[in-house]
């Protein structure tokens, strides 16, 4: 599957729904949807994206999922089952993630904070430090398991999967994931 510029473009401010399901044990939150995402409506799509290849190194899933074609409904059902979901700080899709302003991190880190007090995970994985920082005042978080919960649930920021992100590999994404994911008992100690 592929699509031209003029297609990606077409998708700009679009909408992707969350991915969550009963027994939410760790949530990902991503900044917001690219225009791939957008347009396959599947969470961290973009094919150059490490995330499902990293959930696999993992072993926080034990299968391939195509994210750049799009999920299929028993992928969908496959994550759910998992515990595992999917949410953005943003909702709106843009071509790149530095394309939204203070003001809409901020508000997204209410309606994150909104969204976890109803769908109560045990862990929240965001991924991006600066995203992070901005959304929630937190000038100088670091990486990794955060002091403070967020609406009850352990927080993590977790490395940015998307492949802008040239520094982390699929190999350190997925030490990091599975830190996270032991921690919301996604994966065993």
């Amino acid at each position: 599957m592929g699509f031209s510029r003029a297609e990606l473009e077409s998708y700009r401010d679009t909408v992707v729904p969350d991915l969550v399901g009963p027994g939410l044990r760790l949530l990902f939150v991503g900044i917001n949807p690219g225009l791939w995402t957008a347009a396959t409506q599947t969470h961290f799509a973009h094919p150059g994206n490490r995330f499902y290849p990293a959930l696999r190194r993992a072993g926080i899933i034990d299968r391939a999922i195509d994210q750049a074609a799009g999920f299929t409904d028993a992928d969908r059902r496959y994550l759910i089952a998992r515990g595992i979901g999917n949410t953005n700080l943003v909702a709106r899709a843009t071509a790149r993630a530095d394309e939204l302003g203070r003001d809409e991190l901020v508000a997204g880190g209410e309606t994150l904070r909104a969204f976890v007090a109803e769908h109560r995970p045990r862990v929240v994985a965001i991924a991006g430090i600066t995203a992070y920082r901005t959304a929630f005042g937190r000038r100088q978080a670091k990486p990794g398991r955060q002091p403070e919960s967020l609406e009850g649930a352990e927080l993590w920021v977790v490395p940015n999967p998307s492949g802008l992100n040239a520094h982390e590999t699929v190999e350190s994404l997925a030490e990091v994931y599975a830190a996270a994911a032991r921690a919301a008992g996604v994966l065993d100690s």
